[in-house]
Parts: structure tokens; sequence; C-alpha cells
């Protein structure tokens, strides 16, 4: 029995006549079955190889390169905030930033909070220095974040007025 859904695979095999070789897309369907699941598990990742052509360690090895896809024991809360850490933001009070958010979250840069809602992380830049700091929720950049600016983000995403 498959894991992958049939949706997920026909996503992941119409990407392949738009590249060269069926092993360039290994990174598209990371992301496919990342953003669906929220990780991608051991068993995606066979199925990947498999429809790609691939072995598993060749879709592992590319997944683990990039440091952005997490395993199944590391799953992603709903939303990702990405607070980032480049020079200009640091300037700005992004490490301060980045305490306040861990203190608010109660959990540390990785972490997930308790109810599986947000998954903290940093990252080295996000492209923004002309709106540091700068976060990025999921694939949505919020400049000139302050901390109040910042209870609100997580008061949005977690649903709260």
């Amino acid at each position: 029995m498959a894991f992958l859904s049939e949706s997920i695979r026909k996503r992941i095999e119409d990407y392949i006549p738009r590249y060269p070789s069926k092993q360039a897309v290994t990174l598209p369907a990371l992301h496919i079955v990342h953003d669906e699941l929220r990780c991608v598990p051991r068993q995606a990742i066979r199925e990947i190889a498999e429809i790609l052509g691939l072995s598993s360690a060749q879709v592992h090895d590319t997944m683990t390169f990039y440091q952005f896809f997490r395993e199944e024991d590391q799953k992603l809360g709903k939303a990702r905030l990405w607070v980032c850490r480049s020079l200009a933001c640091q300037i700005r009070g992004g490490e301060e930033l980045l305490n306040h958010l861990c203190d608010k979250l109660h959990v540390q840069p990785g972490g997930t909070t308790p109810d599986g809602k947000i998954t903290l992380e940093f990252a080295e830049c996000l492209g923004a220095c002309e709106g540091a700091p700068a976060v990025m929720i999921d694939d949505e950049h919020v400049h000139n974040v302050t901390n109040e600016k910042a209870d609100e983000v997580i008061n949005e995403l977690r649903g709260n007025p």
C-alpha cells in the first residue's frame, strides 16, 4: 500500500517533464511532501525514490543537505516562524526579537509549541535587510518586527483575536 496519496504522487509526477532528468525533480518532490505532511517520513523518501528511479539514499542525501526539511520525529508545527539573524537584523534588534519569541512561545529555536501550532527557527538570512528585523511565516516576510508586532503575529498564528 502506498504511503503518499495519489494527489501527492501526481503532483510529483507532473514535475518530471519540466526537468532534464528525473533526479532534478528530487527537490520539488521533497517540498511537495514537506508542505503537505509538515515532515518527510522515511516511507515518503522511499516512494519519492521509486517515482524518480533513484535510491532512497540519494533522496535522503538531498533532503539532509538543505537542512530545510524535517524528518518524521521532528514534524513542523502548523506554521513555521523564522527569525532572521543576519547582520542587518542583529543590528536592529533581531537577536532580542528571537529571545522574546523564545520566551513567549516557551521553546528554543528548532522547537515546536506544545499545541503544535508554531515551530520557531532562525535563518542566517531572509534577504529582507531593508525591513530589519525581519521574520518569515512559512513563505511570507514580515518586516520591521518589534516585540509588540511579534506578539500580534503569535496571536494570529495561535488563532487568538
